[in-house]
């Protein structure tokens, strides 16, 4: 490290601010480090480091499940995010159960790690408050808990109103709202079927319950199942807004074997941007729910808690786009 130091022209303290992610560093200096550690061919020593530390320099990720497109994608991202900052990561996985998330907040893991990144879907407020493990911990997902912990969340209402919108202005009007829930609970399928039904709303257009069909498990095979149910009926409908990119992607897919055409007859909308979207025939338009940038982001703020023993609980909503595509 002081060998890199040398050579990038700054002090060994810079050098190992850089390793540890700190965020107040100008673009000059991190490219100076960069270039000596390319130069150098310089490795950090991971067993010295976390000797000298006390830490391990790993975090676990515990996700629902790791075969659905969004959490492989963002286990992906959020690997990416704590190697660039030094750390490596052990994943969890929970299956949605009660039982296995509590034991997480608990510190039942079964793993010596620095911090946990933690995307619940069975938890409630009170079993979130109720947490006795001794590493820091920011949440990820589609609930907002607030209170003890860093949450870093999609923007599920404002996302949903937006794809929704996108339908409206192409002149659809009969639009199925695939994979929807009505809950008091802050789940992604209220919160997105909120944003959905706020958007006809705004438009005048009264909700059709013929329309709304769920709760559903949110993956390709509930999409084709249930978007073939509502064209057997009889129902009318002109456009399918999928609650996430599986749901959609199985709908378009049902749909055109039945040779019911995409877009020219239904138009068909997604919502997370999984990398399937793009190679799907025709390419299905989604909401780019901010999936890399979350990870990121969580990844920081762990490293604020590690390094700095920052203590203020934040909820931060992601950044997100809407991505145009021929499905529409």
């Amino acid at each position: 490290m002081a060998d890199v130091a040398r050579v990038a022209g700054v002090s060994k303290k810079t050098v190992s601010n850089f390793f540890n992610g700190y965020p107040y560093m100008t673009p000059e200096t991190r490219s100076r480090i960069e270039a000596a550690i390319a130069e150098l061919n310089y490795k950090v020593n991971v067993s010295a480091r976390n000797l000298s530390s006390g830490r391990t320099g790993t975090i676990a990720l515990a996700i629902p499940e790791i075969a659905h497109p969004y959490f492989a994608e963002l286990a992906q991202s959020v690997v990416a995010a704590a190697q660039q900052r030094g750390m490596n990561v052990v994943v969890e996985v929970t299956e949605g159960d009660h039982d296995r998330e509590l034991a997480l907040l608990h510190g039942h893991g079964g793993r010596y790690v620095d911090g946990l990144l933690f995307h619940p879907i069975a938890l409630g407020a009170d079993d979130i408050e109720s947490a006795t493990i001794d590493v820091p911990v920011v949440l990820i997902g589609d609930r907002v808990y607030g209170g003890r912990f860093d949450f870093v969340t999609v923007a599920n209402v404002e996302g949903a109103y937006e794809m929704t919108r996108l339908l409206l202005r192409r002149g659809r009007r009969r639009i199925v709202a695939l994979g929807m829930e009505r809950s008091d609970l802050p789940t992604a399928a209220a919160q997105r079927f909120l944003g959905y039904a706020r958007a006809l709303e705004a438009e005048g257009i009264v909700l059709d319950d013929r329309l709304l069909v769920g709760p559903i498990p949110w993956n390709r095979a509930s999409g084709a199942h249930a978007i073939a149910g509502v064209v057997e009926s009889g129902i009318d409908f002109d456009a399918v807004f999928g609650l996430n990119d599986a749901i959609a992607l199985g709908a378009m897919s049902e749909l055109q074997r039945r040779g019911i055409s995409v877009p020219e007859h239904v138009s068909v909308v997604g919502f997370d941007d999984v990398e399937e979207a793009a190679l799907a025939f025709p390419a299905l338009t989604t909401l780019n729910s901010g999936r890399t940038w979350i990870a990121d982001t969580a990844v920081q703020r762990l490293a604020d808690h590690l390094q700095r023993g920052d203590s203020d609980a934040r909820v931060i909503v992601a950044q997100h786009s809407v991505i145009e595509r021929a499905s529409v």
